[in-house]
């Protein structure tokens, strides 16, 4: 929490949050109530790294070892949604494989999110761009990693995304 003030008052604009908020596998409501009242929900990004299990997309902590007892679903999400101003959703199974998005948590983030979502996972070309677009129904963000020019993959030119989103 101490750290989160710091780069606030260092001049970033959010504060991005992950397993600090879970101990033991569940959220820690007083922890992340704690953390809203300091830094402000208007400030705080609520970064859900989940895989899939069992039909549904359970949070990961501890560097996505560790599933939690939260999954992703519409009650959850609106239930987080009064900490937070965003959420940040990794999709773990396809994290850093360039090898496309998850369709099927794209399409679930759109109908169930309550807060500006970026979904991160898999994007490999600019044809992911545009099916998180369509899937997420223009209210899904996508960010591009390892696939990105900028940060040495072959997939997909800095440029090329600067004027996809310049189109919208």
């Amino acid at each position: 929490m101490d750290n989160a003030s710091a780069w606030l008052k260092g001049g970033a604009s959010h504060v991005i949050v992950t397993s600090w908020v879970f101990r033991e596998g569940r959220v820690d409501w007083d922890r992340l109530a704690q953390l809203t009242q300091a830094i402000g929900k208007d400030r705080l990004v609520l970064d859900l790294s989940c895989r899939h299990r069992d039909g549904e997309y359970f949070v990961v902590t501890d560097r996505w070892q560790t599933f939690t007892e939260l999954t992703i679903n519409p009650a959850n999400l609106a239930q987080l949604a009064g900490f937070c101003s965003e959420f940040l959703i990794h999709a773990v199974d396809v994290e850093g494989l360039c090898r496309g998005i998850d369709d099927e948590l794209v399409a679930r983030l759109a109908e169930w999110s309550p807060l500006p979502t970026t979904y991160a996972g898999g994007a490999s070309s600019l044809a992911d761009l545009e099916r998180v677009t369509h899937l997420g129904r223009g209210k899904i963000d996508l960010t591009i990693g390892s696939a990105l020019d900028i940060f040495g993959g072959s997939g997909i030119r800095y440029e090329d995304v600067v004027a996809f989103n310049r189109k919208r």
